[in-house]
């Protein structure tokens, strides 16, 4: 089985916009727990000020104010949560 292409949505915002994309695959990425390879970023005047993403050998994490830190990943629904609660709170609603 190959990678399946399950959601790619692109969101204009008032201010810049939003880009999720998630696949499934056949198994976990090295250093993941779970079948999904995801990139969520928040993007304002050309420069990705926001990103969710997993890679293999590093698992979840996310960037935010020039920060990295771990994410631990729970379910697709849970990180689009938690990826719209950090673009608010960049955005300081």
């Amino acid at each position: 089985m190959k990678a399946e292409l399950l959601m790619r949505e692109r969101r204009v915002l008032e201010v810049g916009f939003i880009e999720v994309i998630v696949w499934g695959l056949p198994e976990p990425l090295s250093g993941s727990t779970h079948s999904f390879k995801y990139r969520l970023a928040y993007v304002v005047e050309g420069e990705c000020v926001l990103r969710h993403d997993n890679e293999s050998g590093k698992g979840g994490h996310r960037h935010m104010g020039g920060k990295e830190t771990t994410y631990v990943f729970v379910s697709v629904d849970q990180l689009l949560d938690d990826f719209l609660a950090d673009v608010a709170e960049w955005k300081g609603e």
